[in-house]
């Protein structure tokens, strides 16, 4: 009887363990809002570190989220460090490429809930008085992350906060005071 238990635990882990090593070994997320905002408007909500306050879906998740910045206010450079609850994690965000009202790239380190790291964009495509912005988020899936596919579907957790963010930083630009 043992034995017969021992072999069906067996299947089941290799059964798992196949089921894990077939899900994808890359990620990409994408969400794109259209804001009826200059791009130079919407471009510095996203280039300055510290205006993410206004708009960062993972502030309302963890308000007492403890924050750092180094290097420059804005632009290739600046980092933003971060240690909040378990929705938030800890880990930090690093510009690596910043060409206005066109495009910033950021390198993301995850170190807590799991350690990871992925690359980040912001492009702005501006139509007249209105710039419409995607959001995306791309990486390697190792294999816990791959696991984690079968149970959660990370497009629509993550992507639903990239939603939220932009929704957020459509409502501040549009309200915002032009000069």
């Amino acid at each position: 009887m043992l034995k017969k238990i021992l072999i069906v635990i067996g299947v089941i882990v290799v059964v798992f363990v196949i089921m894990v090593a077939l899900q994808p070994a890359e990620f990409h997320i994408a969400r794109t809002a259209t804001i009826a905002a200059p791009a130079e408007v919407v471009f510095a909500q996203v280039n300055e570190l510290k205006k993410w306050d206004a708009w960062s879906p993972w502030i309302k998740i963890d308000p007492a989220m403890k924050q750092t910045y180094e290097g420059p206010a804005s632009g290739k450079g600046a980092i933003s460090r971060w240690a909040g609850n378990n929705q938030v994690g800890e880990g930090s965000m690093t510009i690596t490429e910043s060409r206005p009202n066109e495009l910033i790239r950021f390198n993301l380190e995850f170190i807590k809930p799991m350690a990871g790291t992925s690359t980040s964009e912001f492009t702005f495509k501006p139509e007249g008085n209105r710039t419409t912005v995607t959001w995306s988020m791309s990486g390697r899936n190792n294999f816990i992350a791959k696991a984690m596919c079968l149970f959660m579907n990370m497009d629509k957790m993550v992507g639903g906060e990239f939603e939220k963010g932009l929704a957020q930083m459509k409502s501040i630009t549009e309200t915002a005071p032009r000069q």
